[in-house]
């Protein structure tokens, strides 16, 4: 899909707040509200705005273990990596989950509440998975870099 400045210019705002009424996007865009709405709704529909969301303080929730997993699988076949995607979408733990090029196969970002339930995760959940070789973990010390903006 071409975007044009407008189009630039709806999603550089809805990236900072999403909340923003049509009527404040509109007046800040200098354009009519129905024709912003109606921008709005074509970059959603097309998958541009994929979905809104509220970014939630893990640390607050009593989810502040992050850890960076990275996952083998034992074989480089479609149906692995299909059974492996299909298992993990499961996974609450699960933030994200990356499919990569090099020596493993998976990065795997992972929420929990302290040690023992990152240890339980690894053991009761993720290395029982069907085709997974090798595990290796990362715990996140501190994030210094968190940001969900897309720039232009």
């Amino acid at each position: 899909m071409k975007l044009d400045h407008t189009d630039k210019q709806i999603i550089e705002i809805l990236q900072t707040n999403s909340n923003i009424t049509n009527a404040e996007l509109a007046s800040r865009l200098g354009a009519s509200a129905s024709g912003t709405l109606e921008r709005v709704k074509r970059l959603e529909n097309s998958g541009v705005i994929k979905k809104y969301v509220a970014i939630v303080d893990a640390e607050k929730i009593g989810r502040g273990i992050l850890a960076v997993v990275s996952v083998s699988l034992t074989a480089h076949k479609k149906n692995a990596y299909d059974s492996f995607i299909t298992q993990i979408e499961k996974l609450e733990e699960v933030l994200e989950c990356f499919h990569t090029t090099g020596e493993e196969d998976f990065f795997l970002k992972i929420a929990v509440k302290d040690i023992s339930e990152l240890q339980q995760f690894l053991i009761k959940k993720l290395t029982v998975i069907n085709g997974v070789d090798r595990v290796k973990t990362n715990l996140v010390l501190s994030t210094v870099k968190s940001d969900t903006k897309i720039n232009f």
